[in-house]
């Protein structure tokens, strides 16, 4: 029998399998209300897809086993609105809240867009708490592009150091001996300088936990009911989502998002049903050669790729939006073929290029087989 899961150990197998999808009960966190009354339809026409994924070596998978290959909980794919493929692992159901991990950062760039906050403000000017650190002179839009001058290594696998002291900090690593409790926001004084705003593409997820600072700061309101009133509750969630907090209640908008899979499925149908500045820009937007410059090249590589307002864009002539998160949380939307492929997983390691890479091809056959 495995022992239960704790704060020393929820993102580790075999631990992570249950933690995913029990993370309020390990972390504080924070409702973001659904509305009864709005719920959308998603109309079921399951079936069976008869698809091959081709794996890096050996025969062609099948989608079970490709499912079963990327320690997948759960997923869920819509096709012109009706759910035509819905399956769930690891003691997963349809009412169960999963860890969105960094597919968060891809919320949190709705909410911004649906805020109409003006991206090219400094940050400083909104928070002026970090006028004399790292962030002195970066812009809105240098966060949401993930494109600031921060001295910074995200390593999820570090045990000491600066990304060890973050999740420290948010309430997701226990303290050590005779360690003071911590807070997110005092958490940015220890960022360091590392170059200029707005080059290359450089993946901080601090950036991302500042921009939920600057929301509350510049509306005056709590993250979570801002994400319910603007964007789950318009969506049609048909269940509540949650979102986790430090100890003075500043929320994890870099990862600490629970939602069902149905409801992030949901939030595909929802940006292809509705004509979307914001959308539209986060579909043609983000440099390439910001990309191609940056670390992530070696996560995804040979693909034409972009990043725009906290998600990822490959390229192509109906380009594919897509959120990503580690330990395989994903959400792809294709708008053209109006299609939406939400997937909850619970891999052991946080970051597995290979199994990245067979999601993207199994992805790529989808979109092919349902075009």
């Amino acid at each position: 029998m495995t022992p239960p899961a704790t704060l020393a150990n929820w993102r580790l197998p075999p631990h992570n399998r249950w933690a995913f999808h029990h993370v309020r009960e390990l972390i504080p966190s924070a409702d973001i209300a659904s509305d009864p009354r709005r719920i959308v339809d998603l109309p079921s026409a399951k079936g069976n897809l008869d698809i091959r994924v081709e794996p890096d070596s050996g025969e062609p998978l099948a989608l079970e086993r490709f499912l079963e290959e990327t320690n997948t909980d759960g997923i869920a794919i819509v096709r012109r609105g009706r759910l035509i493929y819905e399956r769930y692992f690891n003691g997963m159901t349809e009412e169960t809240p999963h860890i969105l991990m960094s597919v968060t950062k891809s919320m949190l760039g709705l909410l911004f867009g649906e805020l109409k906050l003006d991206a090219g403000r400094r940050v400083t000017d909104i928070v002026p708490e970090l006028a004399e650190t790292a962030y002195r002179g970066a812009t809105l839009r240098h966060l949401l592009d993930m494109r600031t001058g921060i001295a910074w290594d995200e390593n999820y696998l570090a045990t000491s150091g600066p990304i060890v002291e973050y999740r420290k900090s948010t309430g997701w690593n226990p303290l050590g001996p005779g360690e003071a409790p911590s807070d997110l926001h005092s958490f940015y004084q220890q960022l360091r300088e590392g170059g200029a705003h707005g080059g290359r593409f450089d993946y901080i997820s601090p950036n991302s936990d500042l921009l939920g600072w600057v929301i509350e700061r510049a509306s005056g309101r709590r993250y979570a009911e801002l994400m319910s009133e603007l964007v789950w509750k318009p969506l049609g969630a048909e269940r509540s989502a949650y979102i986790t907090v430090d100890r003075l209640g500043a929320p994890r908008t870099a990862g600490g998002m629970c939602a069902t899979l149905r409801d992030l499925a949901r939030v595909g149908q929802w940006l292809i049903a509705r004509r979307s500045p914001w959308f539209d820009d986060i579909e043609s937007g983000g440099e390439r050669a910001a990309w191609d410059a940056g670390p992530f090249v070696e996560y995804f590589p040979g693909l034409p790729m972009r990043y725009r307002s906290q998600w990822y864009i490959l390229e192509g002539g109906s380009p594919l939006v897509f959120a990503w998160g580690i330990h395989g949380q994903n959400l792809f939307i294709d708008r053209a073929s109006q299609l939406v492929i939400a997937k909850f997983s619970s891999q052991a390691a946080p970051v597995d290029v290979p199994r990245i890479n067979l999601t993207l091809r199994a992805v790529s056959q989808l979109r092919k087989a349902l075009a």
